[in-house]
């Protein structure tokens, strides 16, 4: 089965949205895994207009799933996962100043960059996953990184898939299929909905995890968390 783990940063966008402690952060990472989702994933950026780094130590805790961080990794952020030793982090090229996440690594260029960090989180026991596009020859050269995942970016596939086009799904397939071979595991993440997720899963082999935040957060707004999450972990068996 793939596994899903919830990203909250939209939970703490809205939480700081008043500048108080609702909602609590702590408990909706309680109560989704109590629903029985099988991760949580935060990305914690510089500004902190989401995630707070002080966040990533009072979810620590309580996160008895797994506790995945993302994040580009600029120094603070390679401290923070260092304290955290969360189960693993994933690392993704955002701009400080982007909105979210747009495009993923180019594992070529930053080969050496990539393998340095990778390497430290590795000693330390934190399983790594980069950020990749599906871009077979970016697949392949994640290898030599050290990684031990990929996680494939999904959002020209929620965006086609959208509009009826289901061949967007094949250059996910084939990336998938390369990083079986080479012994990469699979993750994917970023605009995966109730609408598209069941599609994506049936024909991406070997997907381990997908981590969903906007569409979700959006969902339970109206069907509540427990639902939305059965539905997606009733999806993902399929």
């Amino acid at each position: 089965m793939t596994k899903l783990s919830v990203n909250i940063n939209k939970v703490a966008t809205l939480r700081n949205a008043r500048g108080g402690d609702v909602p609590n952060l702590v408990q909706v990472a309680k109560d989704v895994q109590k629903f029985g989702a099988q991760g949580i994933t935060i990305h914690p950026r510089p500004d902190e207009r989401h995630i707070r780094y002080s966040d990533v130590f009072d979810l620590k805790p309580v996160v008895t799933t797994e506790f995945n961080i993302e994040g580009n990794p600029i120094p603070k952020f390679i401290e923070l996962v260092l304290k955290a030793k969360p189960e693993q982090v994933t690392l993704v090229p955002d701009a400080e100043d982007a909105i979210t996440s747009n495009a993923g690594w180019n594992t070529k260029k930053h080969k050496d960059f990539l393998q340095e960090v990778i390497s430290e989180f590795k000693r330390n026991n934190i399983r790594t996953s980069i950020f990749v596009d599906p871009d077979p020859e970016m697949v392949k050269a994640a290898l030599a990184t050290g990684t031990d995942r990929i996680e494939l970016y999904t959002e020209d596939y929620a965006k086609e898939y959208e509009k009826g086009n289901t061949a967007a799904i094949e250059p996910y397939a084939l990336c998938a299929e390369i990083a079986n071979e080479l012994g990469l595991g699979i993750n994917a993440g970023h605009d995966l909905s109730l609408k598209n997720i069941e599609f994506f899963k049936n024909n991406i082999p070997g997907l381990l995890e997908v981590s969903i935040g906007h569409a979700l957060i959006s969902e339970a707004l109206y069907e509540g968390f427990e639902k939305v999450i059965q539905e997606y972990l009733k999806l993902l068996k399929s």
